[in-house]
């Protein structure tokens, strides 16, 4: 089963200052998560600053574009992994450990 893990910064880069909230050490555990992972980790990124996005909606013939995100939020996705598990109570287990690597809160979701 494939499963997206996304890190979810909740004023971490807004307390920090910058776009990119990971402090190095941060960012340590989880190349050290990724590495015992291994072949799990089917694609990881991080993610740009809010303010980086457009929403595009061409439905109906349409041309609608809108700086920022979908839902104007205090929280937002940093980055994601996409993993290879082989089921949901192996993925909530990464999850946990990856929440403890990035020191941030995760949100877990089943890829159809």
């Amino acid at each position: 089963m494939q499963f997206l893990v996304n890190v979810i910064d909740d004023g971490q880069a807004d307390a920090a200052g910058r776009t990119e909230s990971a402090t190095q050490a941060e960012a340590t555990a989880v190349d050290v998560l990724n590495e015992r992972l291994g072949d799990a980790v089917v694609f990881a990124a991080g993610v740009s600053a809010p303010a980086d996005g457009i929403v595009v909606d061409a439905r109906g013939g349409g041309s609608d574009t809108t700086p920022g995100l979908v839902a104007d939020s205090s929280e937002f996705v940093a980055g994601f992994w996409v993993m290879e598990l082989p089921d949901a109570e192996t993925a909530l287990r990464v999850a946990h450990e990856a929440s403890q690597a990035c020191n941030r809160k995760i949100e877990l979701r089943p890829l159809l």
